[in-house]
């Protein structure tokens, strides 16, 4: 699933919109994903296009207190993705509810462990979809080793 993401990324972050589902579940089959990895893929997008920061305080935005993580958080997520999480909240590259999309979003993800690589995929995704363009260095951070850069 989390190479589909990879893949509407690289292919549709130029673009101000992704086809509708349909289209777009044809031309990942025809880039030869499996449906099982669309479905979840897309299924993850829709949940992700689901949230909404807004419900939250307007003070939660600008919080500058520490953020503790649930037993089944810490179960999930890598100590290096909570590390990662934790830096590019104090780098301000994402506000506490862009933390909190990224934190359910990992969670939503199938799977035991969600490890570095995953969580800066999703970390992109939701800047993407949050802020529609990625700031270039936080973009070379978070391809994943080996994807090719188009990206300029």
């Amino acid at each position: 699933m989390i190479d589909v993401l990879v893949y509407l990324f690289e292919n549709y972050y130029q673009s101000e919109a992704y086809p509708d589902h349909d289209t777009l579940a044809r031309k990942l089959t025809a880039a030869g994903f499996e449906n099982e990895e669309i479905s979840d893929a897309l299924d993850w997008l829709e949940g992700l296009a689901e949230t909404d920061t807004d419900a939250l305080p307007g003070e939660f935005a600008a919080s500058t207190s520490f953020r503790g993580f649930t037993d089944q958080e810490r179960d999930k997520l890598s100590v290096e993705s909570l590390g990662f999480l934790a830096f590019l909240e104090g780098a301000r590259v994402l506000t506490p509810p862009e933390r909190e999309v990224v934190i359910e979003r990992a969670m939503a993800l199938a799977g035991d462990t969600v490890e570095l690589e995953k969580m800066k995929v999703i970390v992109l995704m939701v800047l993407w979809t949050r802020h529609g363009s990625v700031d270039t260095l936080v973009l070379e951070e978070l391809l994943p080793d080996g994807a090719d850069r188009y990206v300029h």
